[in-house]
């Protein structure tokens, strides 16, 4: 029913209470299946519509019309396929014979009789496209140049870059005709779909004029090939670089895009990584492939080249692809078909961290808790991320009844990560870097990062490696009764006992079931 505009009305009157009764033909020409049968006279019958079908001699709104509809909706279906099938191999037997299926429209063609002539506005304009893309210009280019001379599509509209890469690539336009290009794969749902040799195909030659050479059109085709294997940098109006299509990931096979951040207090220094186009355009959920920065890129690629300092011109001749594998690894695929496997090491948070920002950080640090206009930022603020989902931890605060003062980190999103305590997080930050004493600065020095995956805290340490430690739940402190107050509280509770039973008794007494004597007054 996605189609049938009409069918779709009568639906609308009948919600809006405007039909009471159909009358159809029959079961076919009601609908093409069964379960789209049952589900529109299930829907009708709700509505307190009855369906009639003629032929059938069935009605909706009978006991056994349901069961009827079933049975013969599926001697439909089968005739409806079996009609289909039919038509098919009739399809076939003409494209065998070389008769297309029907007049189809084209652009730069019109149909006389049964022969396709030569339209020569629109052929030149077709010249024009091909010519153009030989000539290196894009689809988009060419769609601005045909809408500057006001040239319109078959149906007068707007000649998009989509049906300049149909005319590009149809087969057509060099006196030739290709059957079977598609085929249909249900006949009830009329889905087609692309024959990429599921189904035989049929080349006539010289059927009509051609409007293109047949070495012309190959030559777009080795074209169009060629593009699709550069991607990005057969496109020369778009900034590329050598890494431009030849950094691959591995989790969705995405190619790396370059980005850039721009320093607040430096406008002119921009700091540049390498990321998965699927992480930069839908977020780490999709992707978690690490990015690179193009430093750390540039470095590797030098030492894996042998040569002193990067050479764009070396890199584009000789390495084919990068596969950037795990969290450190990348491999090298050359042109030469040789494959070399290097580790690398991000220092992006070094890189960062320069001189001028750890005193500002310093600086900021003396008055992060004083200036109410200033977020509140503590020694582990985006330093702990979850080692479930990579998000960084937050810090709650929450105030005890002496007034002091409870930190919580815990993960940001609902991953169901446990949360650390601030004291205990410090204490484990001495034991890993043999501190008498918490200390900030000695913390940052030392570690990366810390990850806490469930009840195991990683401390990451600058020199790469990696020590684990168990976090352990801190008992809740209760209050430390006296004997004293214990005894007297057991002798509360037995004289409330007590009291408890005394009632029990009366109550029960004043229900025993006893008759008891009735006191009337005398005459």
């Amino acid at each position: 029913t996605v189609k049938r505009d009409e069918f779709k009305r009568m639906l609308a009157d009948c919600e809006a209470g405007k039909i009471d009764i159909i009358l159809t033909k029959s079961i076919s020409r009601f609908a093409r299946n069964t379960v789209d049968l049952l589900e529109t006279v299930r829907h009708l019958k709700d509505l307190g519509v009855e369906v009639r079908f003629e032929k059938e001699n069935i009605r909706s709104m009978d006991g056994d019309g349901e069961l009827m509809l079933t049975i013969l909706a599926s001697f439909a279906q089968e005739e409806s396929r079996s009609i289909s099938d039919n038509v098919k191999w009739g399809t076939r037997k003409r494209f065998e014979k070389g008769i297309p299926n029907g007049r189809f429209q084209i652009y730069g063609y019109r149909w006389e009789g049964d022969h396709l002539v030569i339209q020569e506005d629109e052929a030149k304009i077709v010249r024009l496209i091909y010519d153009n893309f030989l000539n290196g210009l894009s689809a988009e280019t060419t769609e601005k140049q045909l809408a500057e001379m006001g040239v319109k599509s078959y149906k007068g509209q707007h000649f998009g870059n989509s049906s300049i890469r149909q005319i590009l690539g149809n087969i057509t336009y060099t006196g030739n005709l290709l059957f079977q290009k598609e085929y249909v794969i249900d006949p009830i749902s009329k889905k087609s779909r692309i024959n990429r040799g599921e189904l035989p195909q049929y080349f006539v030659e010289n059927t009509h004029e051609a409007i293109i050479p047949m070495n012309v059109y190959q030559a777009v085709q080795t074209e169009k090939a060629r593009r699709r294997e550069l991607g990005a940098l057969a496109n020369w109006s778009i900034n590329t670089s050598c890494f431009t299509s030849k950094i691959k990931c591995p989790i969705c096979g995405k190619n790396y895009r370059r980005s850039g951040k721009r320093q607040r207090k430096n406008p002119d220094e921009v700091y540049y990584i390498w990321i998965c186009r699927t992480k930069s355009e839908k977020g780490a959920k999709h992707c978690a492939a690490k990015s690179i920065p193009e430093k750390i890129l540039k470095a590797v690629c030098a030492e894996v080249l042998g040569t002193d300092e990067f050479d764009d011109a070396v890199f584009s001749e000789r390495v084919e692809q990068i596969v950037v594998v795990g969290d450190d690894t990348m491999e090298f695929h050359f042109y030469d078909g040789t494959m070399l496997t290097k580790k690398w090491k991000s220092t992006a948070k070094t890189d960062w961290w320069t001189d001028e920002r750890r005193a500002a950080w310093g600086e900021l640090h003396k008055h992060k808790a004083t200036n109410p206009n200033r977020s509140r930022f503590y020694e582990f603020t985006g330093f702990i991320k979850c080692g479930q989902c990579g998000e960084n931890f937050r810090c709650q605060s929450s105030s005890r009844k002496d007034g002091s003062h409870v930190r919580t980190w815990h993960c940001g999103r609902t991953c169901g990560n446990i949360s650390v305590r601030d004291e205990i997080l410090k204490e484990m930050v001495c034991d890993v870097l043999g501190l008498d004493a918490f200390s900030e600065e000695s913390m940052d020095t030392a570690l990366e990062k810390i990850t806490v995956d469930g009840d195991t805290v990683y401390f990451h340490l600058h020199n790469g490696s990696v020590v684990k430690r168990e976090y352990v739940k801190p008992k809740r402190k209760g209050t430390k009764h006296t004997e004293e107050f214990k005894e007297h509280m057991r002798q509360i509770m037995k004289t409330k006992w007590k009291e408890g039973k005394m009632h029990g008794t009366k109550k029960s007494d004043n229900h025993s079931g006893h008759d008891q004597p009735v006191h009337g007054s005398a005459d």
